[in-house]
């Protein structure tokens, strides 16, 4: 009976888990959970041919797998081909330059950036200096919170 019943209903298993999984992907969007239910339909597919559950579930679990390491990542990098390469938030910030507008004591003080933007500031560790005036030129190395990490610009020999 117990064996019946599996093969018998094993169809409805599959549609339920193919559901779940195409619901979970609608969140995620990073493909995953679609060959997982890719992987299902498979096993739900061999269901219908009158293949055994044991083997419905090593069909199922076969196929996810070959999805996912070998249909997955093209499919990924096809995707994000076409993203926009611009930085931005954070990663925009990184290199930009600036320059003092309240100056520099012990360390700390604000900067002007080129993109306009006003930041309290700290020098980097290994910038080597703890004071610059006003109007000195500044290169932004990291965001730390709310802080902008800068260094002295080096201006180009002559």
């Amino acid at each position: 009976m117990g064996g019946d019943f599996l093969t018998t209903w094993a169809w409805v298993f599959w549609l339920a888990l193919i559901l779940v999984f195409v619901i979970v992907e609608m969140m995620s969007l990073e493909f995953t959970f679609l060959m997982l239910a890719l992987g299902s339909l498979g096993g739900l597919v061999a269901g219908l041919l009158g293949v055994p559950w044991w083997a419905q579930i090593i069909i199922a679990g076969v196929l996810s797998v070959i999805l996912l390491f070998f249909v997955r990542p093209p499919l990924l990098h096809t995707l994000r081909r076409g993203g926009d390469p611009a930085r931005s938030n954070v990663e925009a910030l990184l290199g930009l330059q600036g320059s003092v507008v309240v100056a520099f004591d012990d360390g700390r003080g604000q900067v002007k950036l080129a993109n306009g933007e006003t930041w309290t500031s700290r020098l980097a560790d290994d910038a080597g200096e703890t004071a610059l005036s006003e109007g000195e030129k500044v290169v932004v190395t990291a965001i730390d919170g709310a802080t902008a990490v800068v260094v002295p610009a080096r201006t180009p020999a002559a």
